[in-house]
């Protein structure tokens, strides 16, 4: 009888030891199931989205190094369905386990997750604040590259050109009317004894080379225009339009749109790196002189290299021109040629005339030598000295202008294209740069209908998992490529 009682007090002593850790168990494996639950849920969102983040546009990054979800996919439609329908369909494969081998008969689904909801909430797109996203995916994209020290010698440069007004192009408006004043005097008749006239016939030293200028920038500084790029590109349907309208995609992320000093020669040197000009050429660009383009901002490379060109000459000569000024030997051989001139008409009150019209000749001559050697590839100094200067009195009044070198010491080519673009607004490089990207992305297969607009660079997205367990997960990331 004693010994029936005390198995007793042992059955009801594991029955309730059983019930207490059964209650454990349940409840340790409820822990496990809504913490699995929850690890998995933030698992397959990072999965999902690094899945479209991995989706970026393969051209765009062959080409310009950028990295950016096209929301077209290569239709017609840029829209963030597009992205949304891409980023559920990777949750979905991820929450499935239908692909595991057997899995109908060894596995068992124990969380049985299942997707309720996925929605971008906010995207950056590249075009967003004017192009600052733009701007900023393109500093980084060469930031580790490119080293800061070009930027005080460009700063050098530009504090130059402003201190001797080298971009005021007032030496070409005071030649022509140095011109118009002098030729006042031919036909003239003036009384050389009393009651004796005679008509005077005056020839400007300078009128050989003057004939030349009709001629055309691109033929004196290049000489064979057949060797200039012809290609444009129809700008109606470019993103830079498309912004003047009105017309384009908005992201929803507040970006700054500042840019200091430092970001923007960083910009430029992105766009020198990735874009071509004259001299380096890419030939599959739908221009070939897309720097001149941004300065320019012409539809054609023929404009475009001509008005850089010109504001080239245009420097040179004011250069030259405060050169020749300063040098008292030059001046001496001007007054030389005058003063001349002006004795076998017998008119001295024409010297000084004159005198100013040869120096702005001479300069302008020197200037043609000069943009000559800089689009071959040669060197040439901002402000001159005698050592550097090329062209002879003589030479320049005859029209004889010299072959460019590819020699010397100074600026190249490229560097006084960071200088224009330096003067240029930020925000017109920006969106003139955004337009090349564009225009070339559209030329390769499949892209025709390539927008910069419904490229998105960062999202944000609000992800809602449940299970039938009485489990549900809202997530909110928002990832980016930088």
């Amino acid at each position: 009888m004693k010994s029936q009682k005390s198995n007793a007090y042992l059955t009801v002593c594991v029955t309730l030891c059983i019930a207490i850790l059964l209650s454990l168990f349940l409840v340790l494996l409820d822990g496990v199931r809504r913490n699995g639950a929850r690890m998995e849920a933030e698992c397959v969102t990072d999965i999902g989205l690094q899945s479209i983040l991995a989706e970026y546009h393969r051209e765009l990054m062959k080409q310009y190094n950028l990295f950016a979800i096209d929301a077209s996919y290569g239709t017609a439609l840029c829209s963030k369905t597009n992205t949304e329908a891409h980023l559920r369909k990777y949750l979905k494969k991820n929450l499935d386990y239908g692909d595991v081998l057997l899995s109908g008969y060894l596995y068992g689904d124990f969380l049985a997750l299942n997707l309720e909801q996925a929605e971008l909430t906010k995207v950056s797109i590249l075009s967003d604040s004017g192009g600052s996203v733009f701007r900023k995916c393109a500093i980084d994209a060469v930031r580790a590259d490119v080293g800061l020290e070009l930027l005080d010698e460009l700063q050098g440069w530009m504090q130059t050109m402003e201190v001797n007004g080298l971009e005021s192009g007032k030496e070409e408006a005071e030649k022509q009317r140095l011109d118009a004043e002098i030729e006042e005097y031919d036909g003239m008749e003036i009384e050389i004894k009393e009651d004796e006239w005679t008509t005077l016939e005056v020839d400007n030293p300078t009128d050989v080379l003057e004939a030349q200028k009709g001629l055309g920038i691109l033929k004196l500084v290049i000489g064979e225009e057949e060797s200039i790029s012809s290609n444009a590109i129809y700008t109606d349907s470019l993103i830079l339009e498309r912004m003047e309208q009105g017309q384009i995609n908005q992201g929803n992320i507040v970006v700054e749109a500042g840019a200091d000093l430092a970001d923007r020669f960083l910009f430029q040197e992105y766009m020198l790196r990735y874009m071509g000009h004259y001299g380096e050429e890419y030939e599959e660009d739908a221009l070939r002189y897309q720097i001149e383009y941004l300065i320019a901002g012409n539809s054609n490379d023929v404009d475009n290299l001509k008005s850089v060109a010109n504001r080239l000459c245009m420097i040179r000569e004011a250069a030259n021109a405060a050169y020749l000024w300063s040098n008292g030997g030059k001046r001496a051989e001007i007054s030389a040629i005058a003063a001349s001139v002006c004795t076998l008409i017998a008119l001295p009150e024409l010297t000084v005339l004159l005198e100013a019209a040869i120096l702005l000749a001479w300069a302008y001559a020197e200037s043609i030598y000069d943009v000559k050697s800089l689009l071959a590839g040669g060197r040439i100094p901002l402000m001159k000295n005698d050592s550097s200067w090329h062209c002879s009195l003589s030479t320049a009044l005859g029209g004889n202008l010299q072959e460019a070198t590819r020699e010397g010491e100074g600026l190249s080519y490229i560097d006084y294209l960071r200088m224009f673009m330096m003067m240029t607004d930020v925000d017109t490089i920006t969106a003139r740069a955004m337009n090349m990207v564009e225009a070339d992305i559209r030329m390769t297969p499949g892209n025709a209908q390539f927008r910069l607009d419904g490229c998105y660079e960062t999202v944000e997205a609000c992800i809602r998992i449940g299970s039938p367990h009485g489990y549900h997960y809202e997530i909110t990331r928002k990832v980016s490529y930088n």
